[in-house]
């Protein structure tokens, strides 16, 4: 029997990136701003996407499975007319790829219609959907997302505003979440009382912008206004903005990935560039690991600007060792070992005249369960290198994350039962080098924001459900 195989099962997942849009001069073409957003926030999620406006008070959406371009044309946007917009892109995970989970979530309740983008994962949400699920509600998705839609829902049939239950229902819920809810006359962005996930707002001469990244705001043109703070919920409607810091925690706990691997090396993070935490990285690692090389090469595309950072600082000259097919899809069906092995080379490819007869490094930004990296140190010795050293510009994963990042459970993480020179070995190598936890701490030079590294220490900033497998 065939069985699935995705050759970036052995590559960090992260789920979901998302915008929304209000105007303030009435013009209609908020999906064509979303579009764009989540055009630029297609690294963040290619399983699915979807865009809900409000039309004077109704809820009209489209979402399905693909990416941006490959749901939406001019037709599609013309259709969604709209003064506020809300859009939102999801990364393929295992289980969970269905048409039904695709979001925006769009809801009908009591109060009227509710509409949620979410980017996280919510730590409790077996508990909180067998609640509703014993009180009669009913789900429609399998999705955590669609239990925050029930919390806000509830709450906001005792209070007297959306942003209200959504400030009322944030403390029921224990994970990440950044979240962009529009009701029919608001458009209101909430960030969990941690700030795990990243969260921005911008403007332009007649918008206002909330989205993941800084990159979604220079897609449609906007100027950078603020960070959501951790616990914060900014409302926006006719009457102007207002802010709650009610849920504030006065504490940071940024997912150290978003500067590792998951944003784009042109965002701004907590007033950090991701593409300079990204080459202090790699000047970490030449200081703690140097070694005698010919080249220095990237594992594309987020190992690009740490091996950038390790060539500067070692003076080993940095050179493309190898060639990213961009137009391939994520999954193959794959009956045999020997075709895994043949996806991995048509997703990528050694160029051989610039490692042959090199004593090559090459960077990338983790190793998971390491059977990718084992595969890509033989590609580029089979291309001719004589010694292949890897580099990793973090720590070796050694604990689950349980904020929306797709590590896996400890039994499939190499690091936990594997010594660095085991590992080495494993994947062939000459040497291996990660970087270190202390180094790990200054990736985002004099910026003293907090961040979250519990799959590296675990040290989770709230309780989870952690139990070994």
């Amino acid at each position: 029997m065939c069985t699935s195989f995705d050759f970036n099962e052995d590559v960090l997942k992260e789920e979901c990136g998302v915008f929304g849009v209000y105007n303030t001069d009435g013009s209609t073409d908020a999906a064509h701003i979303t579009y764009y957003g989540l055009y630029a926030l297609q690294h963040r999620g290619q399983e699915s996407c979807g865009i809900a406006v409000n039309d004077n008070g109704t809820i009209i959406y489209h979402k399905d499975m693909g990416l941006v371009p490959e749901v939406f044309n001019d037709t599609m946007l013309n259709h969604l007319k709209g003064t506020i917009a809300v859009g939102h892109v999801r990364y393929s995970t295992c289980g969970g790829s269905q048409r039904e989970n695709a979001q925006p979530l769009v809801t009908k309740y009591k109060k009227g219609t509710l509409t949620i983008a979410h980017n996280g994962n919510i730590v409790n949400s077996p508990q909180l959907r067998k609640e509703f699920e014993n009180n009669g509600a009913i789900f429609q998705t399998t999705n955590d997302s669609e239990v925050i839609a029930h919390l806000i829902a509830r709450e906001r049939i005792k209070c007297h505003s959306i942003e209200e239950a959504v400030s009322r229902a944030m403390p029921y819920l224990k994970g990440s979440f950044s979240l962009v809810v529009m009701s029919p006359q608001k458009l209101i962005a909430a960030r969990d009382p941690w700030g795990l996930r990243p969260l921005c707002m911008g403007k332009t001469a007649h918008s206002y912008i909330f989205a993941s990244e800084t990159c979604a705001l220079d897609a449609v043109d906007a100027e950078f206004v603020l960070e959501v703070k951790p616990g914060e919920i900014i409302t926006i409607d006719k009457d102007g903005i207002r802010n709650n810091e009610v849920n504030c925690r006065n504490e940071n706990k940024i997912c150290i990935f978003e500067y590792i691997y998951f944003a784009r090396p042109d965002s701004t993070i907590e007033g950090v560039s991701v593409y300079e935490a990204r080459k202090r990285a790699g000047r970490f690692l030449a200081k703690e690991h140097p070694v005698d090389a010919d080249i220095v090469i990237a594992v594309p595309d987020s190992g690009i600007d740490a091996s950038i950072g390790y060539s500067e600082e070692s003076g080993i000259p940095y050179g493309i060792g190898l060639i990213k097919n961009r137009y391939i899809g994520r999954t193959f069906i794959q009956p045999s070992q020997q075709q895994r092995v043949r996806a991995v080379r048509i997703k990528l490819n050694a160029l051989k005249d610039t490692v042959k007869g090199k004593r090559v490094v090459m960077v990338d930004d983790s190793i998971v369960r390491g059977t990718t990296s084992q595969r890509i140190v033989q590609m580029i010795r089979d291309a001719g290198a004589k010694e292949v050293h890897m580099r990793v510009s973090c720590p070796p994963f050694l604990y689950p994350c349980f904020f929306g990042t797709d590590i896996p459970s400890q039994d499939s993480l190499i690091a936990v039962n594997n010594t660095i020179e085991e590992i080495r070995v494993e994947i062939g190598a000459d040497s291996l080098g990660y970087l270190s936890l202390d180094n790990l701490g200054k990736i985002m030079g004099d910026n003293e924001c907090g961040h979250c590294d519990a799959c590296f220490t675990g040290n989770y900033p709230m309780e989870v459900p952690f139990n070994k497998e």
